[in-house]
């Protein structure tokens, strides 16, 4: 394959190659332009960050003398979103190691490429409503006498990684004593071990089927992990995510996002529909309280206290005038009691507050400064906030509470939550959901 520049437009025209950057905020305007009778020029592109090396989610195809072929899942729903809403796209590679500083540069509006939710892209980005799950696992050969995890962990082990990402992240934490070797090119990880320089190498588990069909004799052990997939939005540009949000709950809804997601990556053996509102929502949560272990430091350098009454009071007041503001957008919805909402929201500061302490309780795990609060962290947690009230108006009335219980059990997993706090926002939200009156209220 010829080597590709890192911009590459999927339109087909000269002219609409060299369109302006995206500013989806004047979209407004030229909606009122086009209203009072005003020639206004075309919508800017969606330009689309992918990194066309990780499948199913995001692969280069196409003959070396023809054009680039932006194939896999992520290519798959941008060109849908973006039929739906009438744009154009240009998409933009990029590398793992790069995807945060190219998000902050501009280079591009979203990044669409198997984006796996960390803490670390939520304090520099807005997710959008997850679209898929995954879980990392190793693959080593089919005689290697290996069949667990913990087995691999030696010292005279080799395990190849695609360097820069989740999964090279994830890797260092699981594996001590093995040696860890990050790969700067994804594709360099299957060939190191097809090719017997490696003991076994990380991947996950929409990928390893690809790399299994591609070289027979490869067996997994996992996975060890539980990942969401979403896509990765400007900071600055809540517009875009939202949008994006509100097509997902639409294509979920439709069976148009699971009709995609098998047609390129295969019909799950444990479907779970994580865009549909309850999982969305669950997912939304957890993201916050992932967040909150670097809270707890950022309060440690500072010398700050867990319990500050006028922050919790200001996130209730917040989140409930947040909730009025979805309701009036959607007055069809169902309307959730007031306090049962707030109940809600003082499930999860009770949750968070019970991490800070877990992370208190240890030495500070790393010498790396924290995040700053009030900069980067609550910025963050508003920005999750947002999605959180979105998402409550979402929810229909009355599910099963066995339905709600499991979904928490699967998806409240990236922290070490009290099995006392899950239950408290589970049935939180149960109540939150429930038409009928709570008792003794």
């Amino acid at each position: 394959m010829k080597k590709m520049s890192r911009f590459h437009s999927d339109t087909l025209t000269p002219g609409e190659r060299k369109r302006p950057r995206p500013n989806w905020i004047a979209l407004a305007a030229v909606v009122c332009l086009v209203a009072m009778g005003t020639p206004a020029s075309p919508a800017p592109p969606l330009r689309v960050g992918t990194s066309g090396d990780y499948a199913p989610f995001s692969l280069l195809g196409g003959k070396p003398e023809g054009p680039v072929l932006y194939q896999g899942l992520a290519p798959t729903l941008a060109r849908a979103f973006a039929r739906d809403r009438g744009l154009d796209i240009e998409f933009v590679l990029f590398r793992w190691p790069d995807l945060l500083e190219d998000l902050d540069a501009g280079r591009f509006d979203v990044a669409m490429s198997g984006v796996t939710v960390r803490p670390e892209r939520s304090l520099r980005g807005r997710f959008s409503l997850p679209i898929t799950t995954s879980g990392a696992l190793v693959l080593v050969p089919d005689a290697s006498p290996f069949v667990t995890i913990e087995e691999l962990d030696e010292k005279q082990f080799q395990i190849a990684v695609n360097g820069g990402g989740h999964l090279e992240r994830v890797s260092q934490k699981h594996f001590k004593k093995a040696r860890i070797l990050p790969m700067s090119e994804n594709q360099e990880v299957i060939q190191a071990l097809a090719q017997g320089r490696v003991d076994a190498a990380i991947t996950d588990t929409r990928e390893a089927p690809v790399w299994q069909s591609q070289f027979p004799g490869l067996r997994s052990i996992g996975p060890f992990t539980r990942d969401r997939k979403a896509f990765l939005v400007r900071a600055d540009n809540p517009e875009l995510a939202r949008d994006l949000d509100a097509w997902l709950l639409e294509a979920e809804q439709s069976g148009q996002l699971e009709t995609l997601r098998i047609q390129e990556i295969g019909k799950s053996t444990h479907p779970t529909l994580t865009t549909r509102p309850l999982r969305a929502l669950l997912a939304a949560v957890d993201e916050r309280l992932s967040l909150m272990p670097m809270v707890a430091e950022a309060k440690r350098g500072a010398g700050g206290p867990i319990e500050v009454p006028e922050v919790e009071t200001r996130v209730l007041a917040d989140a409930i005038a947040r909730y009025q503001i979805e309701m009036a957008q959607d007055p069809e919805a169902f309307k959730s009691k007031e306090e049962a909402v707030l109940d809600f929201y003082r499930a999860q500061i009770e949750a968070a507050k019970s991490i800070q302490r877990q992370t208190l309780a240890h030495p500070a795990a790393h010498a790396r400064v924290a995040p700053d609060l009030n900069t980067e962290l609550r910025p963050a947690l508003v920005r999750i906030n947002d999605r959180i009230a979105t998402l409550l108006v979402a929810l229909p009335e009355d599910i099963d509470p066995n339905e709600v219980r499991q979904a928490s059990r699967e998806e409240l997993v990236s922290t070490d939550l009290t099995p006392a706090m899950q239950s408290a926002i589970t049935e939180a939200l149960i109540a939150l959901t429930s038409s009928r009156p709570p008792p003794n209220r």
